[in-house]
């Protein structure tokens, strides 16, 4: 299976799964204690968590046919990043914990890079 097939598909369903699992099927625990560290009330927390789960299913819709499209592959590591320090700013603890979104989201950031069409090891192909 070709790297970018491997890359489109893993990034894709770390999307759908995480937005599925544990904000649409089941509000996780961690969800809910990042979540709500907003401060907002828990009816608007739930919204929140449900709407966030809606909008990480789409977006792993749109990664995975738009996948070639370098703003989609921009906005994705944007995204990554911009988790990444929300978590680092409402629950900083949980960046210590054994599964937590420095290796998930670094991981997938450099499946992101791998996507781009400038990276080298697309060039040597290419020539």
């Amino acid at each position: 299976m070709p790297i970018t097939l491997l890359a489109r598909l893993t990034i894709a369903f770390a999307w759908f799964y995480h937005g599925l699992v544990p904000k649409l099927l089941h509000i996780a625990p961690l969800e809910w204690q990042i979540s709500s560290s907003l401060g907002l009330e828990d009816d608007l927390t739930h919204l929140l968590i449900r709407c966030a789960g809606i909008g990480e299913i789409i977006w792993a819709v749109v990664f995975y046919i738009w996948y070639r499209t370098p703003a989609i592959i921009y906005l994705n590591i944007l995204a990554l990043v911009g988790l990444l320090l929300a978590v680092a700013v409402l629950q900083p603890v949980i960046l210590f914990e054994a599964f937590n979104p420095v290796t998930t989201n670094l991981s997938l950031i450099v499946l992101s890079v791998l996507l781009l069409p400038i990276h080298p090891s697309k060039q040597v192909k290419e020539q």
